[in-house]
């Protein structure tokens, strides 16, 4: 997830004023001490799942390369209450777990020299992309490859892992955590995006019908399941809700943002029009939940800084949608301009800070590269 993380498709900058003039002002209800089945937001909630939940954005991105088996199971040791996976699809139809499609600053492919020839440019969702992709390399290629840090500037750290892990496929993951919850005693929760899923079904590689196999293969396709599906597409998600009842959330980026979907159906709306309460309607009538951009949420000013909470959340609720934002990082690169401490956009800032204000609008979850501040932020909460 986080449409716009990083250089791939929809890189857009973040409109902090923009938001606050296309979002009504208003102030979120408190989230309190609610658990599973008793939030007191109005909105629903899911058996055995905490309110609010921490989502592991990618895994524990924060510490170690994304979407690598390695982050999936750090966030879980970490107590990570939901884990996410991006998918797309390989030359050979299997789903593999990537941010992105192009895997140039994912992966170690630039240092094979078998696979230079591969190196093209594409346009994906209307950006022009030069790199690698994984559509051009079947299963067996990709597993040659390694996976890096994506961010090695701003997580040094993390480069210490590189070359670890391989990248993993979505039944890899659905078999560890088959594995993992066996242990647990109790499900491991996980948040699925289709990644593009207009431009791949556009070149014959669908990925919701091979979502929804997987899913049924592992028991994953009922309403009670223990896993969200999320899309910026909302009409991948309307395909998803005739194949499966596995619980779905449409991803909301920029106000002025208009999914890739609507633009290639010729559908006018914006992420403004799906944010009112027609919208979210209309949303509610195929999935369970939103996962707005946190400026949705609480929008900034010119300055970056946090202003107040927009009705959003209310509004969700009011529908019957959970509400799962995106995204919580510690850096102060990251952060709103009022929680960023020091002059070093690499150093830890006032994440706690701006914790207590997202979680305070009554949000469901959020999406989080650090699943142990996280967790800590939401027990300070709810203490």
């Amino acid at each position: 997830m986080t449409q716009g993380a990083s250089s791939g498709p929809a890189r857009r900058t973040v409109l902090g004023a923009a938001v606050l003039s296309t979002a009504a002002l208003g102030v979120g209800a408190g989230a309190g001490t609610a658990q599973a089945g008793e939030r007191s937001g109005g909105g629903p909630s899911y058996k055995g799942l905490p309110v609010p939940a921490v989502i592991a954005h990618r895994g524990a991105s924060g510490y170690r390369p994304e979407h690598t088996l390695g982050a999936y199971q750090f966030a879980l040791d970490m107590g990570a209450h939901v884990i996410e996976q991006d998918l797309v699809p390989t030359k050979d139809g299997h789903l593999v777990c990537r941010h992105e499609n192009d895997i140039t600053g994912t992966t170690d492919v630039a240092q094979h020299p078998e696979f230079a020839s591969r190196r093209t440019t594409k346009s994906v969702d209307g950006v022009s992309i030069t790199g690698w992709f994984t559509e051009d390399f079947t299963l067996a290629e990709l597993k040659t490859l390694r996976a890096k840090e994506r961010i090695p500037g701003t997580r040094q750290e993390n480069t210490l892992y590189d070359g670890r892990w391989t990248v993993p496929t979505f039944e890899e993951v659905l078999r560890w955590a088959e594995d993992a919850g066996r242990r647990r005693g109790r499900p491991v929760w996980l948040h699925v995006e289709t990644k593009h899923p207009t431009y791949f079904r556009g070149i014959g590689l669908g990925l919701e019908e091979r979502l929804a196999r997987l899913l049924r293969r592992y028991g994953r396709h009922r309403a009670d399941s223990p896993t969200f599906l999320q899309s910026f597409e909302p009409t991948s998600m309307e395909r998803m809700a005739k194949l499966v009842g596995t619980p779905r959330v449409v991803l909301l980026w920029t106000p002025d943002d208009r999914p890739w979907d609507f633009r290639e159906s010729g559908d006018p709306r914006t992420v403004a029009d799906l944010v009112t309460p027609e919208g979210l309607a209309w949303i509610a009538g195929f999935a369970q939940g939103i996962g707005p951009l946190l400026d949705l949420v609480i929008p900034k000013d010119a300055n970056g800084r946090l202003t107040r909470a927009t009705t959003l959340v209310r509004d969700a609720h009011a529908k019957g949608l959970v509400v799962h934002p995106y995204t919580m990082r510690n850096e102060n690169s990251f952060l709103p301009a009022d929680f960023r401490r020091g002059t070093d956009p690499n150093a830890y800032g006032d994440v706690f800070g701006a914790y207590k204000a997202y979680l305070a609008t009554g949000i469901d979850g959020i999406f989080t590269d650090n699943p142990d501040t996280g967790l800590l932020a939401v027990a300070d909460f709810t203490a």
